[in-house]
């Protein structure tokens, strides 16, 4: 199916929805829904941030920008997953909760407003890889149009970039609890020391890259095109001094660059193995 077919059905299937909530945070998926449930239902759809300590104010707040450039109702809902104690013991299922929780509060959030459904940015990929949070959707009943509509994470990207949305490019950003090592703890201090040495990162000009927290060390990963910029000595000195400032005693840069979900490769086989069958369900 051409991308233009893609299109044409997302834009039938958020019509026969009525009205929609979308779970938004400002990555491309999500954005390029929200843009497209307005276009196709107006004033019948809302396009829902949850608010918490997970996510970097950096994207917080290019996020409600990019909803006032494109006119998209939004609103601002107060998430507490930190209050979960399933959420931060930080074991390999900590994305269910934390979904759990969004969803919960969006599920309150689209019975008060009488709408039909909500819906989040899952695209036709993201089944393939380990996400714990496409079971909470299934439970919570929660639409994908995106992926029903047969769109990659590319066409997402071509979508957005023919519509002109700035977003287009925009790396994928999980939050920030993804990079805390599993098994320790998320703690409010935890998450601010990740977000201030991806600010002073992003700061020195790197774009595509992760902190990963694992106690004392931080390890970074750089993606491979801007590696070789990154491992200048005088660089590298950049890079550790921003580190550092956010509270890490150690840097460390890994060896194998920057890759979405690492910290799932220690992962047991099983626990990825039974959320692939469960997210191709939710899918």
């Amino acid at each position: 199916m051409h991308l233009e077919e893609k299109e044409k059905a997302l834009a039938r299937r958020l019509r026969d929805l009525g009205s929609v909530i979308v779970a938004y945070s400002g990555g491309v998926d999500s954005a390029c829904l929200a843009w497209a449930a307005h276009r196709s239902l107006g004033d019948r759809m809302v396009a829902v941030i949850a608010d918490s300590a997970s996510l970097a104010r950096s994207h917080y707040q290019d996020a409600l920008a990019f909803a006032q450039e494109n006119e998209i109702p939004l609103l601002v809902l107060e998430t507490r997953e930190l209050e979960r104690e399933a959420y931060a013991a930080n074991n390999g299922d900590r994305c269910f909760h934390c979904k759990d929780e969004l969803f919960t509060v969006l599920e309150a959030e689209r019975s008060k407003r009488d709408f039909a459904a909500v819906a989040y940015g899952l695209n036709l990929d993201d089944g393939k890889d380990f996400r714990p949070g496409q079971r909470a959707a299934a439970e919570h009943r929660v639409v994908a149009p995106l992926a029903e509509a047969g769109l990659s994470k590319a066409d997402v990207r071509e979508l957005a970039r023919k519509a002109g949305l700035r977003v287009w490019d925009k790396p994928a950003s999980a939050c920030l609890s993804s990079r805390i090592e599993y098994g320790r703890r998320v703690t409010t201090e935890a998450l601010r020391q990740v977000e201030d040495a991806e600010e002073g990162l992003r700061r020195l000009g790197l774009r595509r890259f992760r902190v990963r927290h694992h106690g004392s060390v931080a390890r970074i990963e750089i993606a491979e095109e801007e590696m070789a910029t990154a491992l200048d000595p005088a660089f590298f000195r950049k890079i550790a001094g921003a580190v550092r400032s956010a509270g890490f005693p150690y840097v460390a840069v890994d060896c194998d660059g920057y890759r979405s979900g690492s910290m799932n490769e220690l992962l047991p086989a099983e626990m990825l193995s039974g959320n692939m069958r469960n997210g191709s369900r939710a899918s």
